[in-house]
């Protein structure tokens, strides 16, 4: 990982396709990728695997049990989880934030994990009533792009 690059989480990742593309994003812009067990799919899988390209060796990549073991290493308010019920644009969180979280494909997040750490809650807005997400990857990409912008990391690149 780069210095003061942002982390990235996915909370129980269930399409190996979105995970192998984060990866590879996580990989291109030196970020590190935690993953939260369990996984849906195998680490073998082929679309995983195929969509991550060549690139797994450049991923700095680490599997975690459970979300609050890794949410130890990280001070309160240095973490944004996004979901679509939050009500604060992605252009707000913090600069000093370091770890962007994300929820299931299918379910987001327990409503336990909501109500513990609503104020660090964040969305990404839609702009059309019949669209209620975008693809995790697609959606990875903005925030995290976005994080680095804010921190001076896209200048002269």
């Amino acid at each position: 990982m780069l210095k003061d690059h942002v982390e990235i989480c996915l909370y129980k990742p269930e399409i190996p396709q979105n995970t192998g593309n984060i990866a590879r994003l996580t990989a291109g812009s030196g970020s590190r990728l935690h993953v939260i067990k369990p996984l849906g799919f195998s680490t073998d899988d082929h679309n995983l695997q195929r969509a991550g390209l060549d690139y797994w060796p450049f991923v700095d990549l680490e599997v975690h049990d459970n979300l609050e073991d890794l949410l130890k290493r990280f001070s309160i308010g240095s973490f944004a989880f996004f979901s679509k019920k939050a009500t604060t644009s992605y252009i707000e969180i913090p600069s000093r934030v370091k770890l962007l979280i994300f929820g299931q494909e299918t379910s987001g997040f327990p409503d336990e994990i909501f109500d513990r750490y609503g104020d660090y809650f964040y969305r990404i807005p839609m702009f059309h009533p019949g669209v209620r997400c975008f693809n995790l990857a697609n959606s990875v990409s903005i925030a995290l792009y976005w994080q680095m912008y804010q921190r001076g990391l896209l200048e002269n690149r």
